[in-house]
């Protein structure tokens, strides 16, 4: 079995680590009612439509 030679440093660990993390920006779709731009899955907080049926009565 293979045994590290040398003591890996926190930088490198952390650097490893860190590959992974970064922010991305948030799937959006448009609402089929009102066409606004909201996360799929969600009801419209413009219209108040999911799915094409009215869930929450908007003012």
């Amino acid at each position: 079995m293979g045994v590290p030679k040398r003591r890996s440093s926190k930088q490198r660990g952390r650097q490893r680590r860190a590959a992974n993390v970064k922010l991305e920006a948030p799937a959006l779709v448009s609402c089929p009612q009102c066409r606004a731009m909201i996360m799929p899955h969600h009801m419209c907080p413009e219209c108040g439509y999911y799915k094409a049926r009215k869930v929450v009565e908007m003012k």
